[in-house]
């Protein structure tokens, strides 16, 4: 991590050491950029916020040698509360690339839409209603894949399958659009799941197969329309 103005060229005079006021503020901007809070979990939010209330303590004026010391201490904790929140931060965002970049079925491709239902209902009697969540949303998507609602298509996301159904089953677009956020939250994020999750999708399961998909506006890739 580099602080603004320590961009020197090699063989120059070494930077000079910035002001208490400026270090705190070259810190709290630092830590206010968009990856940190934007992913961190809550111990971190707390961390970042009792750090920002630590500098800010220092509005008084110092006496004795504090002074001397406050910035080489300002921006050593600035330093270790970053590297903190890069090693949290990053296997979140990995997830979220990941859950962006991954096919809804993973490395299945023969199981149908009844086998999806049929393995949904075994892990809801075990009481896995994670893995019960899991495999409805992608009998779901199996179903109007089978149904020629939407081509079958390998690397399709849960994210666009939902974006793409909820435009031609418009009653169920809200419902479509947060079942695909519980199902990566599950699956990329490690989130849990309840029965009236897994109650919730069968129900949204059987209400868009009793609903006839409306193509009208529909000329994106990705539909099979028919002709």
């Amino acid at each position: 991590m580099r602080f603004p103005g320590w961009n020197v060229p090699v063989g120059t005079e070494p930077p000079v050491v910035p002001g208490r006021d400026e270090a705190r503020q070259w810190a709290a901007e630092e830590l206010a950029k968009a990856q940190y809070p934007d992913a961190r979990p809550g111990w971190v939010d707390q961390l970042w916020r009792d750090f920002l209330d630590w500098l800010s303590s220092f509005d008084g004026e110092l006496s004795g040698p504090g002074p001397d010391l406050a910035v080489p201490i300002i921006l050593a904790v600035a330093v270790a509360v970053i590297i903190v929140a890069i090693f949290v931060v990053r296997p979140r965002l990995n997830a979220r690339r990941k859950a962006a970049d991954t096919d809804i079925y993973g490395d299945e491709r023969i199981m149908d839409a009844d086998g999806y239902r049929s393995r949904a209902a075994a892990a809801a009697d075990d009481g896995d209603w994670p893995a019960a969540v899991v495999d409805l949303f992608r009998a779901l998507v199996r179903s109007a894949e089978e149904r020629d609602v939407i081509d079958v298509r390998a690397g399709r996301t849960a994210d666009e399958a939902a974006a793409q159904l909820g435009s031609v089953f418009g009653a169920a677009q809200s419902r479509l659009i947060a079942a695909a956020r519980v199902f990566d939250a599950i699956r990329y994020g490690e989130a849990g799941a309840t029965k009236a999750d897994y109650g919730s999708l069968r129900q949204l399961d059987t209400d868009v197969l009793a609903m006839k998909p409306d193509y009208a506006g529909q000329a994106a890739p990705g539909f099979a329309v028919p002709r």
